[in-house]
């Protein structure tokens, strides 16, 4: 260990040679960013596809239909999904999306009646802007989810149009759902006049909470079958099931970009190293010196590795903090087929990072440590 009385020499060193340690620090944090923001994405699609034993949504969707365009099922499905044993209750959604494709910026409408919203949806959320009175007094309102609000810029009482439809902001909403932060909700009849010119009953998916998680795929096989001779046919999966399919090629691409989170690493470990490595080749007539004065091979090699550890956290917290100010306020998500997985760091991720760049900063300085150390008096004098 190294004592707290030696951190300003540590230090020193390493601001002398100020050109290259900016330049070390800024490759270290460019690196702790990227892996920070991959880390961010990872968590995001780990949060929206894999299904917890406590879950218990499940999503009626048009049988082989993947974008809301092409999903139309009728209204009356809802009171026969609803006989159904271990059905707890149904919510009909109409879905509108501006983008059906893969993108960081689409706008999801949710079509939603008046009462299954206050009773059935709105609990799960908060309010922090606006009310639910207002929303239910309007007909035009929406209530936007506070990672969409804070991405377009929207404030309580303003208007927005997306897809061809133009809402009063009524309010903005707080939810841990991962679906209900790049979204709006809006009344069910408005949405279906305003899309589909007046046609009332149609929606495009019901959203139905069970009774029992263990018994999810029961109701789910129950419900397909209920409307298996219908005209149209429905497929039924757990909410995050369906968020895992409708999003498979994201998922696979973030997968891949888990590989880019270790390839930082390993950079940040390669610009430690070469730093340490021409610090040492300047230094040698100075741990000559240290050595004359009564420093140790021990102690040198000691400082050496806290430089590394110095160079390592202090480019990690930057590229952290980097990382942490453009995830939260970016308000980023990768939206497909009206789905959202959000970009969503924490602060484990960020100090896990930091944490991993001291100890590769440590690792990185050992050999030139240990060559530092070892190295003779008479020898580092004759050094050019």
């Amino acid at each position: 260990m190294l004592g707290l009385k030696y951190l300003p020499l540590v230090l020193r060193k390493v601001v002398r040679q100020r050109m290259r340690s900016a330049l070390t620090l800024g490759g270290i944090a460019a690196a702790v960013f990227l892996f920070c923001t991959v880390q961010a994405m990872l968590r995001g699609v780990r949060e929206a596809t894999e299904t917890g034993a406590t879950d218990n949504c499940l999503v009626v969707y048009r049988e082989n239909r993947y974008c809301p365009f092409t999903s139309r099922l009728p209204e009356y499905y809802g009171p026969r999904i609803a006989k159904i044993d271990g059905v707890k209750s149904v919510v009909p959604m109409k879905i509108v999306v501006n983008n059906c494709r893969t993108s960081l910026d689409v706008v999801t409408f949710r079509g939603v009646p008046r009462d299954d919203f206050t009773s059935l949806v709105a609990p799960r959320m908060k309010i922090i802007s606006g009310s639910l009175q207002d929303w239910e007094r309007r007909s035009d309102a929406a209530l936007i989810g506070e990672t969409l609000a804070r991405r377009r810029g929207l404030s309580t009482g303003a208007r927005f149009d997306a897809a061809g439809v133009t809402v009063y902001v009524a309010g903005i909403i707080e939810s841990d759902e991962a679906q209900d932060q790049n979204v709006g909700y809006v009344h069910l009849d408005f949405l279906q006049r305003t899309v589909d010119n007046n046609k009332l009953g149609v929606v495009t998916q019901f959203n139905v909470t069970v009774d029992d998680p263990a018994r999810m795929p029961q109701i789910a096989a129950a419900i397909d079958a209920e409307f298996a001779r219908d005209s149209e046919p429905t497929r039924t999966s757990p909410e995050k099931a369906f968020v895992a399919r409708a999003a498979a090629d994201i998922v696979e691409i973030v997968g891949f970009a888990r590989w880019l989170g270790w390839g930082c690493l390993a950079a940040v470990m390669a610009l430690v190293g070469n730093a340490i490595v021409l610090a040492m080749q300047d230094r040698v007539r100075e741990h000559a010196v240290l050595q004359t004065l009564g420093f140790g091979g021990g102690l040198i090699l000691r400082l050496v590795v806290a430089e590394g550890v110095v160079l390592g956290v202090m480019g990690g917290l930057i590229g952290a903090g980097l990382a942490a100010v453009v995830v939260q306020w970016s308000g980023l998500a990768i939206s497909t087929e009206g789905l959202s997985i959000q970009i969503a760091g924490g602060m484990d991720t960020m100090l896990v990072a930091v944490g991993l760049s001291a100890l590769l900063g440590a690792a990185a300085s050992l050999v030139p440590a240990w060559q530092a150390s070892r190295r003779e008096i008479a020898a580092c004098f004759r050094a050019v």
